[in-house]
């Protein structure tokens, strides 16, 4: 880990809680809300695989209003809660050790990067809303490539931005299929392993395995 030039984070479930959404309606969702949310997160992913493979694009906010009609027909939620939800998708809240260990990685000069199956303007919203605008070098989207992760071209991006090598990068996510694609490709991947979760079987094992992103000073 000593030759890094770039630190890449992953967007959602890594730096921001895509359940908070949720959270914050959890008194009008009532007990349902974290199954919910969780039915709500997992349909999302599934419908960017699948548009990949049909080769059938929709936008990641797309895909995330796609996903919430059927989630809520599923659970039985108001319609009208709808656009609730939906704005407060847009500013989700970051987990709470995000800014300080953010701010500590820029003070050590790395390039710090966000690789997101998210839009250009989605990410953008999120870090502002956070205050964390000033942190990052680059916001990198799917976007840019029309295809969502774990398509090797994703990962290419910021390689092609810094004029890098794949080894000079570390690349963190708590999405398992995420760190796997990342590996496979050639990053030194972390796993951020927030629920203690099983790894996936996907031909790759990362060499490290974190809590929270406090652990991270450890190894950088």
């Amino acid at each position: 880990m000593k030759n890094i030039k770039a630190i890449i984070f992953d967007a959602y479930g890594t730096l921001f809680d895509v359940n908070s959404a949720a959270e914050k309606c959890k008194e009008k969702i009532g007990d349902k809300w974290e199954v919910f949310a969780n039915y709500w997160r997992t349909t999302q992913l599934e419908y960017t695989w699948l548009r990949s493979l049909m080769k059938k694009h929709k936008d990641f906010w797309q895909v995330t209003e796609d996903s919430l009609n059927k989630s809520m027909k599923a659970y039985e939620i108001d319609s009208s809660m709808r656009n609730e939800l939906l704005d407060l998708y847009k500013t989700l809240s970051p987990f709470k050790e995000v800014p300080e260990v953010l701010k500590s990685l820029k003070e050590k000069n790395y390039k710090l990067a966000i690789l997101s199956n998210g839009t250009p303007a989605l990410l953008n919203q999120l870090v502002v809303s956070n205050n964390l605008d000033n942190l990052f070098d680059d916001l990198f989207s799917i976007e840019q490539v029309g295809i969502y992760k774990p398509d090797s071209k994703v990962y290419d991006i910021p390689i092609k931005k810094y004029d890098i090598q794949k080894n000079e990068v570390t690349f963190l996510s708590a999405n398992t299929w995420d760190v796997s694609g990342g590996g496979n490709y050639g990053y030194n991947s972390i796993w951020v392993n927030r629920n203690n979760n099983i790894f996936d079987n996907l031909d790759y094992n990362p060499k490290h395995e974190i809590k929270d992103l406090s652990e991270l000073a450890t190894l950088i």
